[in-house]
């Protein structure tokens, strides 16, 4: 029996390093990852150049131009006001002919009894079968 030895638990460091051996050997290797990796980098190497160039594009615009916009403001808000006026008539026009083309047209079908909506039948439906049952309690 003093042959048997009780082998003592490792330390965490040691655990550690096993976790680290592990995600190792399950890490992806091979040319074909190193290449999506490498094409991975190239594509948003690119999509960053293409962000600063639009961003400094911008700017450089917003420079140029602001002494044109300061200046010919007195033109653009008379009539950017106009404009919004005239729109707002426009779409205030079209709003109230629908509206009027609606009452007119459910005006048309109450007055000929063609109401679709069962609105004006469901109302004498319910005003019919109310003048029956008082009819019958005042009978008894």
């Amino acid at each position: 029996m003093a042959d048997l030895q009780v082998v003592p638990p490792r330390p965490s460091a040691a655990h550690g390093a096993s976790v680290f051996h592990k995600l190792h050997e399950h890490a992806p290797g091979g040319s074909a990852h190193l290449l999506g990796f490498l094409a991975l980098v190239v594509a948003d190497a690119v999509l960053l150049l293409l962000i600063g160039l639009t961003i400094t594009a911008a700017v450089v615009g917003l420079i140029l131009l602001a002494p044109l916009v300061i200046v010919s403001s007195p033109v653009w808000v008379p009539i950017a006001a106009v404009l919004f006026v005239a729109v707002a008539a426009v779409l205030s026009a079209c709003g109230f002919g629908v509206i009027a083309l609606a009452g007119v047209s459910w005006l048309y079908k109450y007055f000929t009894g063609s109401d679709l909506s069962g609105v004006g039948r469901g109302a004498n439906a319910r005003t019919g079968h109310v003048k029956d049952y008082a009819g019958e309690a005042f009978a008894k």
